[in-house]
């Protein structure tokens, strides 16, 4: 049993392991490729953003007026506001978060039932070398103490551009942005995308990333220096199968 089990193990993770082997070998001396500019509704995964919305304003026009009810500017506004529209998402994530817990626990108890007088039963237990004003004596005694502590810090900040890929009913903007960055052989990922609104986006075209609603921030890697960071494949199937 033992030995059927390893080997089925080590098949599943030489079969996970060739899944990407024909990829990685043909790609040896080359610099990782980078993803082509591709429309995302063409995308297999995209889906539309469906999100209770209210009814729609009319926009309504002053007669022999060159001012438009709604307008932000006397001039037309460079801000994004259409589909296509490029915006710069300033990203600025500064995460500090400590937590300390100390819980301590104790107790003691003790139990003592003796017979001193039982209609001469207690003569007995002389006899049988007993006291009969200790018969039973009970002790118990627990300790319990624990400690944990956090200390996370993150900080990660960086401009990317987005494109305006759907306009909600009520005039809110949904953005995707993506950025690769290749240094020799490793390549970096930064993305983002979110629903804003048209009134938070500055003057010079620019956004905060903490006026993102529903925001999707991912930053990573893919690469030589990634592979290396990461457990080989044997060993991800042994840490998820193993139960110690």
């Amino acid at each position: 049993m033992r030995m059927s089990r390893l080997l089925l193990i080590t098949a599943a993770a030489l079969t996970t392991a060739a899944c990407g082997a024909p990829d990685r070998l043909r790609n040896i001396g080359r610099a990782p490729a980078l993803s082509a500019v591709e429309n995302p509704q063409a995308q297999p995964g995209y889906r539309p953003v469906s999100m209770p919305m209210p009814e729609p304003q009319p926009v309504s026009h002053n007669p022999n007026s060159l001012w438009r009810n709604g307008s932000r500017a006397f001039f037309r506004d460079q801000r994004a506001q259409r589909v296509g529209d490029i915006l710069t998402i300033k990203v600025k994530i500064t995460d500090q978060a400590t937590v300390q817990n100390t819980t301590t626990r104790s107790r003691n108890n003790t139990e003592n039932m003796g017979m001193t007088g039982l209609f001469g039963l207690e003569n007995a237990a002389r006899l049988r070398g007993m006291d009969p004003s200790n018969l039973v004596a009970l002790n118990g005694q627990t300790g319990n103490e624990g400690r944990g502590a956090i200390n996370r810090s993150e900080q990660l900040v960086t401009n990317v551009a987005a494109v305006v890929t759907q306009i909600l009913p009520n005039g809110n903007l949904v953005l995707e942005g993506k950025q690769e960055i290749r240094v020799n052989f490793e390549v970096r990922e930064l993305i983002v995308a979110g629903i804003v609104r048209p009134e938070d986006i500055e003057s010079d075209n620019t956004i905060d990333s903490a006026k993102i609603a529903q925001a999707r921030i991912g930053y990573g890697g893919r690469g030589q220096i990634t592979d290396v960071q990461q457990p080989r494949y044997g060993q991800q199937v042994m840490d998820v199968l193993l139960p110690w």
